[in-house]
Parts: structure tokens; sequence; C-alpha cells
């Protein structure tokens, strides 16, 4: 059970933001892309019981550790994590089938990955999610193509120098990429840390 100091700080503010954004009392399915250590999941799922939780990883040492808290808080409504390639279109994402879910949660990936990452999240996310589902991204972003405070440059350009396809996406970006798979940016939410929640919702063709 890896623990990361991040996911632990930040579980509680995002899960507030999900139970604000989401039916709480209607059965729904969900998908976490990049679910990391299985902290953000497990926590979730126990307070969000109406949910039924897949949670995804690239990273096997990731997969492991899922898998590890999965074993011990044993909640029935999350399912065993699956290995998930973002940067692949949804068919290779371990079966899921097309709008079948509810909710999609991405909590920390798109600014410590490569775009093609964030451009097939967006994509698969507009395939898999019902009309009016939810995409829920966290994570340091750009804002009108300013970063801020000084903290989040500073970070910016930490992330560039271990990896070029690595950096803070700005918002209106993410929106105009989200916008070509179906998915419109409903809210932006301030959270700790000089983070933000995005919700992207899906809107059903008229």
């Amino acid at each position: 059970m890896l623990n990361a100091a991040a996911a632990e700080r930040n579980k509680e503010p995002i899960l507030a933001v999900l139970q604000e954004s989401v039916n709480t009392g209607r059965h729904l399915q969900a998908l976490e892309i990049s679910s990391g250590t299985g902290q953000h999941v497990t926590h979730f799922a126990q307070s969000l019981r109406n949910i039924v939780w897949q949670p995804s990883e690239f990273d096997r040492q990731s997969l492991a550790s899922i898998e590890a808290y999965r074993a011990h808080y044993q909640l029935p409504n999350v399912r065993p994590a699956i290995h998930l390639d973002a940067s692949l279109p949804y068919q290779y994402w371990g079966g899921i089938p097309p709008e079948s879910i509810d909710l999609v949660v991405n909590i920390n990936m798109i600014h410590i990955s490569p775009m093609a990452c964030t451009e097939g999240l967006f994509k698969g996310a507009g395939a898999v999610l019902k009309p009016q589902g939810l995409l829920m991204t966290y994570g340091p972003y750009a804002v009108n193509g300013q970063i801020a405070p000084q903290s989040n440059i500073d970070f910016d350009y930490s992330l560039r120098q271990r990896n070029p396809e690595w950096g803070l996406r700005d918002i209106s970006f993410l929106g105009s990429i989200a916008e070509k798979s179906g998915l419109f940016l409903e809210k932006v939410m301030d959270m700790p840390a000089n983070n933000k929640c995005l919700l992207f919702r899906k809107e059903s063709l008229v």
C-alpha cells in the first residue's frame, strides 16, 4: 500500500466536490483514470456507496498498490484495477463499453504525462460517458496563458526539466480539446494548494 502525501491531503477536498457534483441517490458507474496509489478511489468509495468504482493505472507498481488498498478495505463497490493507457483509444481501456459510465475522475495526471494522454483522456471520456455524464479533472493549470503563483511557475519549470512533454496545461486549451469530443467545461473550482477541479459535461446531441 503505497502512500502519497499529496493524495492524503487532497482526497477530502476532492470528495467534497464529488459529493456536490454527482447524484448521491442513484446507482452510478465511475471510472478513475490514473488511480495512482489507490488512496483516492478507496476514500471516495467509502463515502459514495451508490457509485461502483473502476480504478485504472498505467504503472504496474501502482496497480499492485491499488489492489493492496482494495484487499485492506474490502469495499464491495471497488472493482479490481485494470491496466489503462490513456493515450490509446477507449477500445483498449479494458473492455469498457461506450456510454456506460456516469463519472470519469482524473487526478494529477494531465501535467505529468505527454499531451497524447490528455488528448486520449478527453477522447476516451467522450466515448465511454453516458449523455450528461461528468468528467472531473484535478491538478494545477495555467489560466489564460498565465501560471500563478510563483510556486506553480517553479513546479512547471521542474516538470519540463524532467520531461519536455510534461507541464501545466492551460484551461482554455483543455476546454477546446474537450469540445472536440462533445465535452464542455461546466465549472472551474478553486482548490487548496493552488490546484483546481475542472468539471466537463458530456452534452447529448440534439
